[in-house]
Formats: structure tokens, C-alpha cells, sequence
């Protein structure tokens, strides 16, 4: 609950920047997430773990701390600086529990 309260917050401060911030930080926040995840997964393998480890690096590396990362931002920053961290905190529980639910699948 906290963190939506957060994430309210730093969307209602940005209210005036959301409709030419919102797309291009969406962008970034999923190509950030899908990096992470992609390299997360590939570079275990590369060094020959078993498939389950590769999962959890995956998960744990596309899934970074954007409480902390929002938190930050608005101490030494600005609310526009919060809101990429805002964005991920909604966009990386999205992507990481489709992929949970994809590897799920794959057993």
C-alpha cells in the first residue's frame, strides 16, 4: 500500500509533465527492465547454471529497488526525476510476474 501511495503522489506531482514525459520514461523504464532481464538470464547461462538459477538471476536483476530510486529522487531532485521510478515500480511487477507465469508454463 505504500508504494501505491508513493506512486500516487509522484503521478499527481507530475501532473503537468505526464503527457509529454509519460511515453519516452515508459519506453526507457521497459527497454531498462527488458535489458535486465534479458542479460540476467543469458549471462548464467553462458556460464552453465542450471535453468532455474538463470530464472531467479533474471527476475532479481530486471527488478530493482524504484521505491528506493523514487525516494531518492525527490530528496535531491525533482518529482520529474521520481517519475521513471514511479513508472518501473508498476511496470517491473507487470512484466516480472508475466514472465513468472511464461516460465510457469515451460516445466
Amino acid at each position: 500500500m505504500a508504494i501505491v501511495l508513493i506512486i500516487a503522489i509522484i503521478v499527481a506531482l507530475n501532473q503537468q509533465n505526464i503527457a509529454t514525459l509519460a511515453l519516452p520514461v515508459i519506453v526507457a523504464v521497459a527497454l531498462h527492465n527488458l535489458l535486465g532481464m534479458t542479460v540476467g538470464y543469458f549471462i548464467p547461462r553462458l556460464l552453465k547454471y542450471d535453468a532455474v538459477t538463470c530464472r531467479t538471476v533474471s527476475i532479481e536483476v530486471g527488478m530493482q529497488n524504484s521505491g528506493l530510486s523514487v525516494a531518492l529522487a525527490m530528496q535531491y531532485f525533482s518529482a520529474a526525476a521520481a517519475l521513471p521510478g514511479a513508472i518501473f515500480s508498476i511496470w517491473h511487477n507487470i512484466s516480472g510476474s508475466l514472465l513468472a507465469v511464461y516460465w510457469r508454463g515451460k516445466q
